[in-house]
C-alpha cells in the first residue's frame, strides 16, 4: 500500500469534510515516525490554523483510508492520537467531529497546568487518596470520573447503555421476581449461565450449585472471609496489591502477611517461610492482569502454590475481578486446581458498570452451603432482577461481544497511555498489559497525588498498594483513564516542582 497521506479541504459551514473532493496525494518526506503520526500532526495543525473548523466531521475511517491510500489501521491510530490530545471527539454512531477548541502534546508549549480550550470542563480539586477509604471515597466525588487516572473502572463512555437498558427492560417485562424474594444462592439462570462460562472459558468446572452470587467481587471477597477466618487470623496477600482488600481485612482483625509478587508470581521462598511459621488459612491472590502491576501467574508458579497449599492446608481465595479483560488461556488456579483448595471470586462491575453490583463465588459444595449461610445473614439475598439481565446476556453473547470491544479499545488506549507517560519522564515497571499500569515517575507519589489533586486529578501513589504504607516512586494508571493530555502536562508540573524542591 502507498505511504502518502492527503487530507479533505476544510468543510463550509454544514458541509461534512468527507464530502468534498480531494487534493492530489503528495508524499511526505522521509521520517521516523509512522504514518498515523504523520497524519495526525497534518489534521492537528489544519485544525490549530482554522483550515478544519469547530464541529467539522472528518472522514470516516474507511473513506480516510481510502482518501489518504493508507490502511483504516492508519486512520485510526491518526484519529486515536488526536482524541488523546483533546482536538477530535468521537460521537456514538456519527464520527469524528472536531472539538470547539483543543489542547497541545506535552512539550508543545502548553503549560504543565493550562486546561484552557480542550472541549471539556477543567477538573475541580479533589481530595488526595490518603488510604483505600480516602481513595473509594474520591470513587464517587462528582467530578472524578472524567478527571480520574486512578480510577480502577472503565470511563462511562466505554460502556454500552443501551445493552444495559435492553437487558433489564426485557427481564422486567417476563419476570416476577420484583414481587419476592429470590433464590439465596443467586438467580438460577445466571449461576447455570455462570457454569457455562466457567466450563466453556476457563477451564474451571463447575456446577450451578457450587456458585453463590453476591452483591459484586468486593462483596464476594467480604463473603468468603466471615465464612472461614476468625479475628485474629492470619492471611497471606499479595504485596503490591489491592488496597482495599488490605484495609477490609485489618477491619475485620486479621492479621496480613505480605508476600511479594513479581512477574511469575509470589515469591515462593517467602510464601513457604510465612506458612511454615505463622500458618495462615488463607492466601488471598490475583492470579490475572495482577492489581496494580498487572502480572499473570506463570504455570509453573501455579503448580508450586498447589503444592503449598497442600502441604499446609492453605484455601486459596482466587480474586479474577478482571476476567473479561484477560485472554481465557491464561492460567486460573481454579482451573488447576478443581476448586478443591481455591475459591474462585469474579463479577460484571468493571465490564458492564459500576453500579452493577453483580458478582459471584465458585467453591467446592460443602463451602458452597456455608457460603450462602453468611450471605443470609449479610444481605438476605442479591438482586435477582438484575442476575437474570446479566444472565441474558452471557446466553445471548451480548456481553463477550461488548468486552472484545472494550478490549480492543483499550488496546490502542494502552499504547497512547504508554507513549505519553514516556514523554512525560516515566518508565513503566512492569509490561503494560490489562487495565492498569504501573508506573515509576522518579518521585514520592504520595507528595505527587496531593499535588495533582489539589490541580484536579486523582491518582493512586503506590503506597496504597502495600500493606504497610511506605513511601515509593511508583503509582497505578487507568489506561482508559489516562488518556487526557492535560493529566501528563499536570502530572510534568507537579514533578518538577517536587523534583525542584528536593534540589533546594
Amino acid at each position: 500500500m502507498p505511504d502518502t497521506l492527503v487530507l479533505p479541504m476544510p468543510a463550509p459551514s454544514g458541509v461534512p469534510a468527507s464530502s468534498l473532493p480531494v487534493p492530489p496525494a503528495a508524499r511526505p518526506p522521509r521520517s521516523s515516525t509512522t504514518l498515523g503520526e504523520q497524519l495526525a500532526l497534518r489534521v492537528a495543525d489544519r485544525i490549530q490554523r482554522g483550515a478544519l473548523a469547530p464541529g467539522a466531521r472528518l472522514p470516516s475511517v474507511r473513506e480516510g483510508a481510502r482518501q489518504h491510500g493508507v490502511s483504516t489501521s492508519t486512520v485510526v491510530a491518526a484519529y486515536d492520537r488526536l482524541q488523546a490530545q483533546g482536538l477530535v471527539e468521537a460521537r456514538r454512531q456519527r464520527g469524528f467531529f472536531v472539538r470547539e477548541s483543543g489542547a497541545g502534546r506535552i512539550g508543545s508549549g502548553t503549560t504543565g497546568t493550562s486546561r484552557a480550550g480542550v472541549g471539556s470542563p477543567a477538573p475541580a480539586a479533589v481530595a488526595a487518596p490518603v488510604d483505600a477509604t480516602a481513595l473509594i471515597r474520591s470513587m464517587f466525588h462528582p467530578g472524578a470520573a472524567p478527571a480520574a487516572p486512578g480510577m480502577g473502572t472503565l470511563p462511562e463512555s466505554w460502556l454500552d447503555r443501551a445493552l444495559l437498558d435492553r437487558a433489564l427492560r426485557r427481564t422486567l417485562a417476563q419476570s416476577s421476581e420484583a414481587l419476592r424474594y429470590g433464590d439465596p444462592a443467586g438467580d438460577e439462570s445466571l449461576r447455570q449461565a455462570l457454569a457455562r462460562r466457567l466450563g466453556g472459558d476457563l477451564g474451571i468446572a463447575a456446577s450451578a450449585r457450587q456458585i453463590v452470587t453476591t452483591l459484586g467481587a468486593t462483596h464476594a471477597l467480604d463473603v468468603v472471609s466471615r465464612t472461614l477466618l476468625q479475628p485474629g487470623d492470619a492471611v497471606l496477600v499479595d504485596e503490591p496489591g489491592w488496597a482495599v482488600e488490605f484495609a477490609r481485612l485489618t477491619r475485620q482483625g486479621m492479621r496480613l502477611l505480605p508476600v511479594p509478587r513479581g512477574p511469575d508470581g509470589p515469591d515462593l521462598a517467602v510464601m513457604a517461610q510465612l506458612l511454615a511459621e505463622h500458618r495462615p488459612k488463607l492466601y488471598v491472590t490475583v492470579s490475572v492482569l495482577h492489581n496494580p502491576t498487572g502480572h499473570t501467574l506463570s504455570l509453573a508458579a501455579a503448580h508450586q502454590i498447589l503444592k503449598l497449599a497442600e502441604q499446609f492446608d492453605l484455601t486459596i481465595v482466587e480474586d479474577d475481578t478482571y476476567a473479561w479483560l484477560a485472554p481465557p488461556h491464561a492460567p486460573r488456579l481454579a482451573a488447576l486446581d478443581g476448586l478443591a483448595r481455591t475459591v474462585y471470586v469474579s463479577g460484571f462491575s468493571k465490564i458492564l458498570a459500576p453500579n452493577w453490583r453483580v458478582g459471584y463465588v465458585a467453591a467446592a459444595p460443602a463451602l458452597a452451603e456455608r457460603l450462602i449461610d453468611t450471605k443470609l445473614l449479610g444481605t438476605l439475598t442479591t438482586p435477582g432482577l438484575q442476575e437474570r439481565a446479566v444472565a441474558w446476556c452471557l446466553d445471548q453473547g451480548l456481553l463477550r461481544r461488548h468486552a472484545d470491544r472494550v478490549v480492543q479499545r483499550l488496546d490502542s488506549a494502552r499504547v497512547r497511555v504508554v507513549r505519553l507517560a514516556q514523554e512525560a519522564g516515566c518508565r513503566f515497571a512492569a509490561p503494560p498489559q490489562g487495565l492498569f499500569g504501573w508506573v515509576d515517575t522518579g518521585v514520592d507519589t504520595e507528595r505527587l497525588a496531593g499535588l495533582l489533586a489539589t490541580a484536579g486529578w486523582l491518582v493512586a501513589p503506590g503506597s496504597l498498594f502495600h500493606a504497610t504504607p511506605r513511601a515509593t516512586t511508583l503509582m497505578r494508571v487507568n489506561f482508559a483513564s489516562a488518556l487526557d493530555v492535560r493529566f501528563w502536562q499536570s502530572f510534568v508540573s507537579a514533578r518538577n516542582t517536587l523534583l525542584a524542591a528536593t534540589r533546594g
